[in-house]
């Protein structure tokens, strides 16, 4: 048997493996399980966080946010998962509604999914997600301007946001880059995080597409809280066991 206390390195990659497995760890189990004292299991996770590996939390860590350089690529990757929960948000939307869908690629995927016959006034800040849905004859679509953000996919910045403010919405389907219990929402850049915030405020329901690789996971900039958001829309493969005390409600996507 490894003695852990004795042995730090291999004691530092089974709490990333466990991260790796479960998105989450907390401080006090990880102490009961390597038979280590709870301050060697913070100073663990401080160096894990050090070297980029790990977020830390209040009671322990997330692992560490890998984002995709390009919208494309996050677009062509887990294809199956981001449809069914796509299509699953999809019957959330209300007739002769205002909604707005954020960029992203589970919402590109939505738009497929908006029956077409259903007459409502949709905004994005995403140029792909307007060209799928352009050819609506019963909707009206409005593009928010800006500079185009090419890792985010979408338009972001002072002129974006300032569009919002002449704007309700009666639904906000919103960008996820990671969810925690603690946390909350968060995005990983601050422009979009800035936009986020804004977007809240102007909306009467935040429902949220959550992949299970988003969930629990911290990003850099915090966005919201769980509970200013209604729903949160989640693949059947994510660990939501940690949100059972959030006050939000969770829907399980299922083919």
């Amino acid at each position: 048997m490894v003695d852990h206390d004795v042995f730090p390195e291999q004691r530092l990659t089974l709490i990333q493996q466990i991260l790796s497995n479960t998105g989450r760890v907390i401080g006090i189990d990880l102490a009961k399980k390597l038979n280590v004292s709870e301050h060697t299991i913070r100073r663990d996770l401080q160096e894990l966080a050090r070297r980029g590996l790990c977020k830390k939390v209040y009671g322990g860590a997330v692992s560490h946010i890998v984002e995709s350089a390009n919208f494309d690529v996050r677009a062509s990757q887990n294809m199956q998962e981001k449809s069914v929960v796509a299509k699953r948000c999809a019957d959330f939307i209300k007739a002769n509604s205002c909604i707005f869908i954020d960029a992203g690629s589970t919402y590109l995927a939505m738009a497929g999914f908006i029956p077409k016959d259903l007459e409502l006034t949709i905004v994005t800040n995403s140029p792909q997600i307007a060209a799928v849905l352009s050819s609506r004859t019963k909707s009206e679509l409005i593009l928010l301007g800006g500079k185009v953000n090419p890792l985010t996919g979408s338009t972001l910045g002072a002129d974006t946001v300032n569009q919002l403010k002449g704007m309700l919405f009666d639904q906000t389907f919103i960008g996820v880059c990671g969810l925690d219990p603690q946390a909350g929402l968060s995005a990983v850049y601050y422009e979009d995080a800035c936009f986020k915030k804004a977007l809240i405020g102007q909306s009467n329901e935040i429902i949220a597409a959550v992949t299970a690789g988003k969930m629990p996971q911290v990003a850099r900039y915090k966005v919201a809280a769980c509970e200013d958001i209604d729903i949160a829309v989640v693949s059947k493969n994510t660990n939501i066991a940690d949100f059972r005390l959030v006050n939000m409600r969770i829907v399980v996507a299922e083919e």
